[in-house]
């Protein structure tokens, strides 16, 4: 069998880690839908949970998905990782953690953790490049308000 590297090696590690100021959390539950016939979390499930993170962080940000594209804006996923540290299964809770890592007004970057409500025991980590584009799909910048709300207290 074909030796592979460790994902500690990956170059990926520099966006992964300890997750920024503020940092907010939202509660889920492994549904049936979402798991394998061995009753194990999909992966691809992992990047949906990532995107409710994104979703409520925002929102709470006082800014939400919404807004922005009405505004005529949008946050297009270019790059994405996790790194799965143990399975979730079929009715497990676990609390989604998510922060943004850095933004300007043509890229954002979260962060995200995945951990256990007993405990806090750390299940995934990843993150999220987006680009901002307009309604024609051309690399646009946000407007200096949203960014100023989307980004964490200094």
């Amino acid at each position: 069998m074909k030796n592979f590297p460790s994902s500690a090696n990956s170059p990926n590690k520099n966006f992964v880690g300890p997750l920024t100021s503020p940092s907010i959390p939202i509660d889920l539950r492994v549904r049936y839908s979402e798991t394998d016939r061995m009753g194990v979390a999909h992966n691809k499930n992992y990047f949906e949970w990532f995107e409710l993170g994104r979703t409520e962080f925002c929102r709470q940000q006082g800014i939400s998905y919404k807004d922005i594209e009405e505004r005529g804006y949008y946050l297009v996923v270019v790059e994405s990782f996790c790194r799965y540290k143990r399975p979730l299964h079929y009715d497990e809770c676990f609390l989604v953690w998510t922060s943004l890592r850095n933004i300007t007004p043509k890229k954002a970057v979260f962060a995200y953790e995945l951990r256990t409500r007993e405990g806090q025991t750390l299940i995934a980590e990843g993150y999220t490049v987006h680009i901002a584009v307009d309604r024609n799909g051309a690399v646009s910048p946000l407007p200096g308000d949203i960014v100023e709300k989307m980004k964490p207290p200094s």
